[in-house]
C-alpha cells in the first residue's frame, strides 16, 4: 500500500490532566502516516487524486490547538477519525503524539503515543 506522511508537525496546544497545562500550553510533536492507493495520482498528475496534505495539515492544526484534551491518547484518536472520515480514499492510518515536556520530575527526552486505525 503506498502511503503520504506528515512528518514532525510542530504546534502548540493546551492539552493535559494538570490544570498548569491547560492553562499554560506547550509545543506538541504530530506525525501522521497515511495508506492509501496514490497510482491514480502519479498517473494523473491532478491533486483531486490524492490528499491534499496542506488540507489535512490545517485539519490536524485545528484539532491540536483549537481544542483541549486530557489525554495525548485521545489527540491522536481524534487527528485519526477526523483523517479516516474526511479521506475517503485512506485506507489505514498512524498517528504519533510526542508531548516533549510533560510536566513530571523525571528525566528523559518526552511521552509519546502512536495509534494505527483502519477504516471498517
Amino acid at each position: 500500500m503506498d502511503k503520504i506522511t506528515l512528518s514532525n508537525m510542530q504546534f502548540f496546544g493546551y492539552h493535559g490532566v494538570f490544570p498548569e497545562e491547560n492553562k499554560l500550553g506547550q509545543r506538541y510533536v504530530i506525525s501522521v502516516e497515511m495508506l492509501l492507493p496514490l497510482e491514480k495520482a502519479g498517473s494523473s498528475d491532478d491533486l483531486q487524486d490524492t490528499v491534499n496534505y496542506a488540507e489535512a495539515y490545517e485539519m490536524i492544526r485545528d484539532i491540536v490547538e483549537k481544542r483541549v484534551y486530557k489525554l495525548i491518547e485521545a489527540l491522536a484518536e481524534h487527528v485519526a477519525s477526523a483523517l479516516l472520515s474526511t479521506y475517503t480514499d485512506i485506507n489505514a492510518v498512524t498517528v504519533k503524539v510526542v508531548k516533549p515536556h510533560p510536566p513530571v520530575a523525571i528525566q528523559f527526552d518526552g511521552v509519546s503515543v502512536e495509534i494505527h486505525r483502519k477504516r471498517a
